[in-house]
């Protein structure tokens, strides 16, 4: 299924299992689009698990050849929100609960959404930039996985630092051997299986009770 999302009508290919545990936004990184091959892969794993995935252009084409929109985390994460928005209307979608699987600079982006809304249950960061959500990871309350590769080093550092500013709860995992982009033989099966399991359990469990202010 494919969906116009937002004034910018940015294309987006939904896909909704039978029947369906929860939901998945995907937000890619820099110089990426919803064709990228390593996000289909894991959302392919996610749609066996019986989870919905949506995964969309954060960008217009024309504005991903200017460099700046690419790595505005403001703009990203407000599409993201405005994705779930625009899919939550949709008959087989509501009432499921929400995460986000981020990849590089759309790791920030999900961070940074999961800081600004309740409704998102869950984050997975596959070599993300955590870093470059700032101030709102010290809001982020949803539970969140960081995945890393372990020779992908400057990245790690970034993610290690991130994770100790993270308010929810959180578990940073790291890949043997895997580079940046889990090219390395079975790297990105691995993080598709730890996205997965992650996300069936975080979706599946009721959510606490809010306390009353």
């Amino acid at each position: 299924m494919r969906l116009e999302i937002g004034p910018t009508r940015l294309a987006g290919d939904l896909v909704i299992p039978e029947p369906a545990l929860g939901l998945v936004l995907f937000a890619h990184g820099s110089g990426s689009s919803r064709a990228s091959p390593r996000n289909r892969m894991v959302a392919g794993v996610l749609q066996e698990a019986g989870l919905a995935t949506l995964l969309f252009d954060l960008l217009t084409p024309e504005e991903a050849l200017d460099r700046a929109n690419v790595f505005d985390i403001e703009l990203l994460a407000g599409r993201l929100l405005e994705a779930l928005e625009r899919v939550a209307d949709e008959p087989d979608l509501r009432g499921l609960p929400v995460g986000l699987f981020g990849a590089s600079t759309g790791a920030a982006a999900a961070l940074v959404a999961a800081a600004r809304s309740a409704e998102i249950r869950a984050v997975v960061s596959r070599g993300g930039r955590p870093d470059l959500a700032g101030a709102a990871l010290a809001a982020v309350r949803a539970p969140t996985l960081l995945i890393v590769g372990g020779e992908d080093h400057p990245v790690l550092e970034l993610n290690e630092a991130a994770a100790r500013r993270l308010a929810g709860p959180h578990r940073l995992v790291i890949v043997p051997g895997a580079t940046h982009l889990f090219e390395e033989p079975g790297a990105l099966e691995r993080v598709a299986v730890l996205a997965r399991d992650f996300l069936v359990e975080q979706l599946s469990t009721t959510p606490p009770a809010r306390g009353r202010g």
